[in-house]
């Protein structure tokens, strides 16, 4: 979120070889993201909303109070 600070508790590459990154901001809140060897990617944002891209043009988002969104 913009302005929000925020402290990276953990980051890294799993065995399979993807990254992932977690961290906690400072209203309380926590976010994390990893993205994959097959080129998807998938965040969950301190505002409870959720983004998943597959890496070959399928797209999702859901906003914090559960409206979702799709296309490919």
């Amino acid at each position: 979120m913009p302005g929000n600070n925020y402290t990276v508790t953990s980051t890294g590459t799993n065995d399979q070889g993807n990254h992932y990154c977690h961290r906690d901001m400072d209203d309380g809140s926590s976010a994390y993201h990893y993205s994959n060897q097959d080129g998807s990617y998938y965040y969950s944002n301190a505002d409870g909303s959720t983004y998943y891209n597959s890496g070959d043009g399928y797209a999702s988002y859901s906003s914090s109070n559960g409206d979702t969104s799709g296309k490919k």
